[in-house]
């Protein structure tokens, strides 16, 4: 009789949910547009990087340097230099980001077995973008050094660093990112269903209706829950399969790992908005509830910086944000193909978080029926 109940109150949430052309263009639409335009937009990966070229040598050896810089795909020439002056201007009026200068002995210096100087100017108002050009630009000079060694012939030099980067080869900036935004959806979305429901009824007066009916409280706080679940767990899947099949993000894991990982993860998000919802009195005060735990739980997730590099105090607060475990579980899975005993680590502070957010959204949903 008591899951009769619940499964009744379930579908009276999802006819109020999807019954409004709005509420279903809000859960639905927006987390695919975001995606596809988070997950364009949202890059490290920079090309056509504008480059200012002031060569003073003209030599063959020089010209096949610039040759390099030409053919990649991620440096566009957009101007030669013939005077030192013009490196200033180029560089305030943002005409280029970086200037390659050769100086005027480059190709001497090279037959003679000396080190010959390549000057890279680039602009560092964007320190990110600047770090990323220069990375660039130093593997182009370093490919361009080992040619010139073997087919000159000289000695190779006593150690020779060799990178290779793991799980994700050629360091796609793209692969990093998609699932963060998953992650991210997926907290929206379920806070939003979550975090109006109650505040919605209050506001249409049908609270006290429910509260007149046999449902006791942990019957109505399952009912309101389950339609964030399943939501969550639709869009999770719809935007898993996005990520995979529109961006060729590669998927290494288990499916059935991943979505652990989403369960235990929408357990902690419902938790969190049923207590937002049991507290506000208006649906101005859910949305206001809603943006004040988003902003912190995005930030302080690692999506976009570490969070190894946060101060102590602030890592330790980490520790209570459910998206820090679902950005590493996603990570994991999509890239490394983590197994699940390596996320237990993960799966278990999640776990705790959900039982006690819930615990304690149900303990307010009793106080505010009494």
């Amino acid at each position: 009789m008591m899951w009769q109940r619940i499964f009744a109150l379930a579908i009276k949430e999802f006819q109020a949910l999807l019954r409004d052309p709005k509420a279903r263009f809000v859960v639905i639409g927006p987390p695919i547009i975001q995606l596809v335009v988070f997950s364009f937009a949202a890059t490290f990966d920079l090309n056509h990087i504008p480059l200012a070229i002031y060569n003073q040598d003209g030599g063959q050896a020089a010209q096949s340097l610039v040759a390099r810089f030409t053919g990649s795909q991620h440096f566009e020439i957009t101007a030669r230099l013939t005077h030192e002056d013009e490196i200033k201007h180029v560089i305030d009026q943002r005409e280029a980001l970086m200037v390659l200068h050769i100086g005027p002995r480059f190709e001497q210096d090279l037959d003679s077995g000396k080190p010959a100087t390549v000057q890279l100017i680039i602009d560092g108002r964007n320190s990110n973008t600047a770090a990323i050009a220069l990375g660039y630009a130093s593997s182009i000079v370093a490919d361009f050094n080992a040619q010139w060694q073997q087919t000159h012939h000289l000695a190779a030099p006593p150690s020779v660093i060799v990178s290779r980067a793991w799980f994700n080869p050629n360091l796609i900036s793209r692969w990093f990112i998609v699932p963060g935004v998953v992650g991210i959806l997926m907290l929206v979305v379920v806070m939003v269903v979550t975090a109006l429901s109650v505040a919605r009824e209050r506001e249409q007066g049908t609270f006290d209706q429910l509260l007149v009916t046999p449902l006791r409280p942990v019957e109505i706080l399952i009912g309101k829950a389950t339609p964030g679940f399943v939501i969550g767990m639709i869009e999770g899947g719809v935007t898993i399969f996005l990520a995979v099949h529109l961006f060729g993000v590669p998927f290494e894991g288990h499916i059935g790992t991943l979505f652990v990982g989403l369960g235990l993860f929408l357990m902690s998000a419902i938790g969190v908005g049923l207590m937002i919802s049991a507290l506000a009195t208006t649906l101005q005060q859910a949305v206001l509830g809603v943006f004040l735990f988003l902003v912190p739980a995005i930030i302080l997730s690692g999506f976009a910086t570490p969070i190894a590099n946060m101060p102590p105090i602030v890592q330790d607060l980490t520790l209570i944000n459910p998206m820090r475990y679902l950005m590493i579980i996603l990570r994991g899975v999509f890239l490394e193909g983590s197994s699940f005993d390596s996320l237990i680590d993960e799966f278990w502070p999640l776990a705790i978080i959900g039982l006690v957010t819930l615990a304690f959204a149900g303990w307010l949903f009793r106080h505010r029926m009494n």
